[in-house]
């Protein structure tokens, strides 16, 4: 026995002798696989993920950093700006002066007016809501002190059309009296759009009944008492307070409704102008479709034919050579990661409208269920490029120019096997509450049952979800008496 703990004593302090004496400082050589993010690959993500305004963006910087990239011209281009200057002014005054016009050749029109020429010139102008009711004020007439408080009355109108400011405080703060604020107010409600100028809806949607001649007593109480009951729907409760049969009440409701809550929104209020440029475009050719990439609005790059000339001077200077290698691999880079986009986006692309084909030909009915791991695995890359490929990118198409997330829906089963997907029984639903009877409108379940008649396997309440997604009111707010 004494043996025994004898032996085990002494093993366990050889285990603590070489577990203490494997501690410490040591040089070993190991292989490992990892994935490193190089600035060359992070800007290529980012490039994919850019749509074209932000690419042109992103372009136009790297010219002005990079001296070996240029913009590639056409031949015609190319031509026309070096034969601009072979123009003979004398020649050209002659042949204008033959043909009866006349053009003053003082400036240097005809060498600016290329490069000053644009389609934005073209561009129908259009007035802000505030300028839009000073001009009418310029017209009125009215003495200085009331074009003074309507100018600052007008300022104080939002996009709207709504006054933000208390005739008390303009009266006070323009130094004037307050008949004065409110004369001028009136004459301001008079403007057009119907409705301007007002401080609440209910005066708004009085004036706008007022120029249109059809403001009765009736209709100015059901506009001051029960204004919240119509936009719930509640015409059999308005019926009976007002003593009225519930036709007259729905016809009340309907004048109501076809005024405008707003009516400052139809002007411009930021003179923003917002364009959406296709980043591919869809056309048919037969039973077939033609997928390209739309590159009119981004410029073609090329490397400068300069750096070639440079040679002798690098081999003369380290630090110009080092410089210009740096800038040759830059641009290179560059344009292998937009070619690489493009190629992407379009096997993106292709994939979709294969996938969709149905659609393209039939119509939103027939749009199936996609996912970015179909694309994905069609196109042999990572979801996430599928993603960053269709981010804020767009498809010209035969219906229209659509986002590309819209192809992508989830959807449910019918009981022949084909996959719905979420948008066309979205479009089912309307087809569907189109064609009921308005003075019994069908409700969600009464919805579901038509739908599964049809084969769709569809619940009450994802019925509801996409009546409401497109706009559709309940059934008790579209019944019509």
């Amino acid at each position: 026995m004494k043996r025994c703990q004898t032996s085990i004593i002494a093993y366990n302090y050889q285990a603590w002798y070489n577990t203490c004496m494997s501690l410490g400082y040591e040089l070993t050589i190991e292989q490992t696989q990892k994935l490193s993010m190089t600035p060359e690959l992070i800007q290529a993500i980012q490039i994919l993920q850019y749509n074209n305004e932000e690419l042109n963006e992103f372009i136009k910087n790297e010219l002005l950093e990079n001296p070996l990239l240029e913009v590639e011209r056409e031949r015609g281009e190319t031509d026309a700006a070096d034969n601009n200057s072979d123009i003979n002014i004398d020649e050209l005054r002659e042949k204008v002066a033959e043909s009866g016009y006349e053009m003053d050749f003082s400036s240097d029109y005809h060498t600016d007016y290329a490069q000053d020429f644009s389609y934005e010139r073209y561009v129908s102008f259009r007035y802000s809501l505030i300028e839009y009711l000073l001009l009418q004020l310029q017209l009125t007439e009215m003495d200085e002190d009331h074009a003074a408080v309507g100018r600052f009355l007008i300022h104080n109108i939002d996009d709207n059309g709504y006054l933000t400011i208390e005739l008390e405080e303009a009266a006070e703060t323009m130094n004037a009296e307050l008949s004065l604020v409110e004369e001028t107010l009136e004459i301001i409600q008079t403007f057009d759009p119907p409705g301007v100028g007002a401080r609440t809806l209910c005066e708004s949607l009085m004036i706008q009944l007022r120029q249109k001649g059809e403001l009765s007593k009736e209709l100015e109480k059901v506009l001051c008492d029960h204004l919240e009951d119509i936009a719930c729907h509640k015409i059999t409760a308005i019926a009976k307070e007002l003593g009225k049969t519930e036709k007259e009440v729905q016809h009340f409701t309907d004048i109501i409704k076809s005024l405008e809550p707003k009516p400052g929104r139809a002007y411009d209020s930021d003179r923003t102008v917002k364009y959406v440029i296709p980043d591919v475009v869809v056309e048919k050719s037969g039973t077939d479709y033609r997928i390209s990439n739309y590159d009119a609005g981004t410029p073609s790059l090329m490397v400068s034919s300069y750096y070639g000339s440079m040679k002798e001077e690098m081999g003369k200077d380290a630090e110009l050579s080092k410089y210009l290698n740096e800038r040759m691999n830059s641009a290179v880079w560059l344009l292998r990661s937009i070619e690489q986009r493009k190629q992407t986006i379009l096997k993106v692309a292709t994939a979709i409208v294969e996938h969709q084909k149905e659609y393209f030909d039939k119509g939103e009915h027939y749009l199936k269920p996609l996912t970015l791991k179909q694309i994905a695995e069609n196109v042999c890359v990572h979801e996430s490029t599928v993603s960053r490929a269709i981010n804020g990118k767009y498809m010209q198409t035969g219906r229209g120019v659509l986002e590309m997330k819209y192809f992508f829906t989830s959807g449910v089963k019918s009981d022949d096997g084909d996959d719905l997907s979420s948008s066309s029984i979205k479009a089912k639903i309307k087809e569907i509450v189109g064609e009921e009877n308005p003075n019994k409108p069908y409700s969600d379940q009464k919805i579901v049952e038509i739908l599964n008649n049809e084969g769709i396997d569809i619940s009450r309440r994802t019925v509801a979800k996409y009546r409401e997604a497109i706009g559709i009111l309940p059934s008790s707010k579209r019944k019509r008496y």
